[in-house]
């Protein structure tokens, strides 16, 4: 994370788009693979077990490593970077030297990687509470690392950090058309890892996704 902007000046700044290097026309929508449809979504939804959140105790983000190298030799950050952005270019390193990335949580497009976040869309801390606690290192680093599923997707960098490690009931993007897509997003993750959820998570999710 490497913006220091706080949220407010950058919603603040919104309306000087040409100015700042922000585009606010909404391109085609990059997103993670494996993203259930609303009606799938509802299913997995019911199937999820419901339980009290768990403590924090022994938590650490280094016990969930994140943006490990691939075979290309790209880390996940950067590979995330590459498939949710336009026109992506990269230097020998794997880093962004040029590209567009809208964010879908606010609407904003950026073209410097340094104001885009890869979130978690499950966060790991979130993840922690519902059962990752009890994990292994190395099914906690697949989880960190999944692009295979809807976990990771790159989106505005002061919005993935208002969000912190809130669940659905607590933090929803700001983009309130994208409630639906996020809720699915957020339900195909915790089902694919079996994690649960608390009553007032289920609510706020579906919620969300009669409103698609």
């Amino acid at each position: 994370m490497t913006g220091h902007r706080s949220l407010r000046a950058t919603l603040t700044a919104l309306p000087l788009a040409g100015i700042l290097g922000l585009a606010l026309a909404v391109p085609a929508t990059a997103e993670p693979p494996g993203i259930p449809d609303p009606a799938t979504a509802k299913t997995e939804l019911g199937e999820l077990t419901i339980a009290p959140e768990g403590s924090m105790d022994g938590y650490s983000r280094q016990k969930f490593p994140h943006w490990i190298e691939g075979p290309d030799h790209c880390n996940t950050r950067e590979a995330v970077l590459k498939r949710d952005g336009t026109n992506v270019q990269v230097g020998p390193d794997c880093y962004p030297i040029s590209g567009s990335w809208f964010s879908p949580y606010d609407g904003a497009t950026w073209t410097r990687p340094s104001d885009v976040d890869i979130d978690h869309v499950v966060p790991l801390a979130a993840a922690w509470r519902s059962g990752a606690a009890k994990w292994t290192q190395e099914r906690r680093q697949a989880f960190a690392n999944d692009l295979e599923g809807p976990q990771l997707i790159a989106v505005t960098d002061n919005v993935n950090q208002a969000k912190g490690d809130q669940t659905p009931d607590k933090w929803m993007p700001p983009a309130s058309g994208y409630h639906c897509r996020y809720a699915s997003m957020w339900v195909g993750s915790k089902h694919k890892y079996q994690l649960t959820i608390t009553d007032a998570e289920k609510t706020a999710l579906q919620k969300a996704l009669d409103g698609c």
